[in-house]
């Protein structure tokens, strides 16, 4: 293995930030008792977030960004992996406090890797990345809540996003009756290859909220936060169950208590950075088992490290459908 390794790195400056791919050495790395060489990574909206400058997600500075990676043990102290054991990491603060997954190498703590799920692919797992794995969390909060296929429709906002694509497909397959919402009529096909079986625009949940609409959605899966989160539980059916997982409108939620005393629907946060390593597992598991692999094919888009400065501006403008899997090796 080579003296020094390729990042790209995020540093700070009096007028903001510089983004630039560097060879580094090794003592570049940071604590950690787990050292991977990593093959593939993602860039998902906290990631185009970060590199931009356009929210405070990096916390120190010089940083590898990336908020998770797949890659192979090349060294261990840590009795859970041995060299050769081929990992993921999603969360934890990676890519925020501590080296992220565009780099050839990291150094990381083992409680924050989970073992890759037999049949699964280093690519395929970055294709999944930080936003299936939040999907699936989102999928599995809303059965918990008694959200059944028998119960009527469920929504999807930011359909064709990461976290959005994930969903639709996944709950299709669990035999949900999936309606995406997307700004993009042209990615109309694209969802419905997904499994959704009806489109809408997102402009139907932009008005102003009122405090009870008329109920439509057994459940929901929401990236956007803010108005769009508002109308969503509005229209929740009568004990229904909202999966709430993204801000990409805002953190604001201008909503009333109507739906929650009048209709007894639950909203459900939904946090994949510091979920606890069973409910990882158990995550990690059913995507394994699940998720159709020509579905997941059909999401991605492979860059390299090289991309990532303009790919983070793309996502972050709304311009990425699916996944993009960075291809670090």
């Amino acid at each position: 293995m080579s003296d020094t390794f390729r990042a790209l790195v995020v540093d700070r400056t009096d007028d903001g930030q510089t983004v630039e791919i560097r060879d580094l050495e090794e003592d570049f790395l940071m604590e950690g008792d787990v050292d991977i060489a990593i093959s593939h990574s993602t860039v998902n909206y906290k990631d185009g977030l970060a590199i931009t400058g356009k929210a405070p997600i990096i916390r120190t500075f010089p940083l590898i960004p990336g908020i998770d990676f797949s890659g192979t043990v090349t060294a261990s102290r840590s009795g859970d992996f041995s060299p050769g054991d081929a990992v993921i990491l999603t969360g934890w603060g990676v890519g925020e406090s501590h080296h992220g997954g565009y780099a050839e190498r990291a150094r990381v703590k083992a409680g924050w890797l989970v073992p890759m799920p037999e049949g699964m692919t280093p690519e395929q797992a970055m294709a999944i990345g930080t936003a299936g794995f939040t999907a699936m969390l989102c999928v599995m909060a809303l059965e918990e809540q008694g959200v059944l296929p028998r119960a009527g429709e469920v929504l999807v906002t930011g359909a064709t996003g990461g976290v959005g694509s994930v969903a639709v497909a996944l709950l299709a397959g669990r035999g949900y009756r999936v309606v995406a919402s997307t700004g993009k009529a042209d990615e109309a096909d694209y969802l419905k290859e997904l499994g959704a079986a009806e489109i809408i625009d997102r402009e139907e949940f932009a008005g102003k909220p009122r405090p009870l609409a008329k109920a439509r959605w057994a459940g929901a899966v929401d990236v956007a936060g803010s108005v769009t989160l508002a109308n969503v539980l509005s229209q929740v059916k009568y004990g229904g169950a909202v999966a709430a997982c993204g801000l990409a409108q805002g953190m604001d939620l201008p909503a009333s208590v109507a739906p929650f005393i009048l209709r007894g629907v639950k909203l459900v946060g939904v946090d994949s950075v510091m979920c606890p390593k069973e409910r990882r597992l158990q995550a990690w598991k059913l995507l394994a088992e699940e998720l159709d692999g020509e579905k997941l094919a059909a999401m991605i888009r492979r860059i390299t490290l090289d991309n990532v400065p303009v790919a983070a501006e793309d996502i972050v403008q709304g311009k990425v459908r699916g996944r993009l899997v960075v291809d670090i090796a």
